[in-house]
C-alpha cells in the first residue's frame, strides 16, 4: 500500500517534473533564443491574437529557472477607475510555476482550457488569480531534433470555446514557427 502525502490546501496545481529543462536550456542557448524580445516572434504573436480573437499570444521559451516571452502580445492598459483594484500585466519573464505552459512542455501536447475554473489541476495556478487569465490554448514548439522548445499559446480574461478550429490553429501556428526557427538555423540569419 502506498501513501500519498495530501496537498496544501488551495494549490492543487504542481508544476510538473521537466527532466530535459538543462538540455533545453543549452538548447535555447545555442539557438540564441530565450533571451531578449524578438520584434519577430512579437509579429508572430500579434497575428496569433488576430487569428484566434484572444486578447494574450506569446512564444514562450522555457528554461531551467523560469518561462521568457520572446514574442508578446497583450492589451492595451485600460483606465482604471478610482477605488478599483488593478491587476499587475504580463511581462517577458514568469516564474517556471505560473501559467499553463510548463505542463504543455512536459505533456508534449497541445492544452485548450475553455474555463481554467472547470479544472481543479489548473484552477489554482497564480496567472488567474494575478491576471485574471480564464482560458487558455497552447501547443509545444517540439524541434526536429525532438526537444520541445517552448511553447505557442493564447489567453483570454474570460471563458473561451476554442473548440477544433482553435486547435488547428494554435498547432498549425506552432509548426510554421518551429520551421522558421529551423531555417533561420540552417541560415543563421534572423527570423
Amino acid at each position: 500500500m502506498s501513501y500519498d502525502p495530501p496537498r496544501p490546501a488551495g494549490r492543487l496545481l504542481l508544476t510538473p517534473e521537466d527532466k530535459e529543462a538543462p538540455d533545453r536550456a543549452r538548447r535555447l542557448r545555442l539557438l540564441g533564443l530565450g533571451e531578449h524580445p524578438e520584434p519577430a516572434l512579437d509579429a508572430f504573436a500579434q497575428r496569433l491574437a488576430e487569428r484566434t480573437g484572444a486578447p494574450y499570444a506569446m512564444v514562450n521559451f522555457i528554461g531551467e529557472d523560469r518561462q521568457f516571452f520572446a514574442g508578446l502580445r497583450v492589451p492595451e492598459p485600460r483606465p482604471v477607475a478610482r477605488g478599483e483594484d488593478t491587476k499587475p500585466e504580463v511581462g517577458r519573464y514568469m516564474e517556471r510555476d505560473h501559467g499553463f505552459c510548463p505542463h504543455v512542455v512536459v505533456r508534449r501536447k497541445a492544452l485548450a482550457l475553455e474555463d481554467v475554473g472547470d479544472y481543479p489541476r489548473f484552477a489554482g495556478n497564480p496567472v488567474v488569480d494575478e491576471f485574471g487569465i480564464r482560458s487558455y490554448l497552447g501547443a509545444p514548439l517540439i524541434d526536429s531534433t525532438g526537444m520541445v522548445l517552448g511553447t505557442v499559446c493564447v489567453a483570454d480574461v474570460e471563458p473561451r470555446t476554442w473548440g477544433k478550429p482553435g486547435l488547428e490553429a494554435i498547432k498549425s501556428s506552432a509548426a510554421e514557427l518551429v520551421t522558421r526557427l529551423e531555417r533561420r538555423e540552417a541560415d543563421g540569419f534572423p527570423l
